[in-house]
């Protein structure tokens, strides 16, 4: 990147066994993490696991939300700056599929010049769209460590998102 972004927001999916499906938007503004601008999503419409659809899903709602909001004034009680705001980097939780997946709905975003990676676990690969090899960074890298922490953050919002619905969903006569 050119500079570094000032709002980045992080996606991650969480669901167990294609049960309860949700996902994670995580914002982080100058690398430090705003949690009133953390959206939670239940994924509609899917039956049985599919993180690529379901992250499909959560994106084009994320898109939706922005060209709303982009039209909404500052001082009016429909504004939600969360979501008004456009993004300096997007982070998906994943590989190759989920950023084939994200940006086929960011695509808005992407022509206002918004980059989207997606970052894996396992080797801490970075996927950029048009990039046959993933990017490797060294591990110690800030650029790293903070999409690090950004991926790692939204799994740990989706995760405890799920859990919520989940017991919910238990204990409901």
């Amino acid at each position: 990147l050119a500079k570094p972004p000032r709002w980045i927001e992080g996606f991650d999916i969480s669901n167990l066994q294609g049960r309860d499906i949700v996902a994670a938007m995580t914002v982080f503004v100058d690398a430090q993490p705003k949690k009133a601008h953390y959206r939670s999503f239940t994924v509609r419409g899917l039956d049985g696991q599919d993180d690529f659809a379901s992250m499909g899903e959560v994106l084009r709602r994320r898109m939706a939300q922005y060209l709303k909001q982009k039209e909404i004034s500052p001082h009016d009680d429909n504004y939600d700056e969360s979501f008004a705001s456009l993004p300096g980097l997007i982070v998906i939780d994943g590989g190759k599929g989920q950023l084939s997946s994200a940006i086929k709905e960011l695509e808005e975003f992407r022509k206002e010049g918004v980059p989207v990676v997606s970052l894996a676990k396992r080797e801490e690969e970075i996927f950029v769209p048009g990039k046959k090899h993933p990017v490797m960074l060294d591990k110690d890298d800030p650029g790293l460590k903070i999409m690090q922490r950004i991926r790692d953050e939204a799994h740990r919002f989706a995760t405890t998102f799920h859990r919520e619905r989940r017991d919910k969903a238990m204990t409901a006569s």
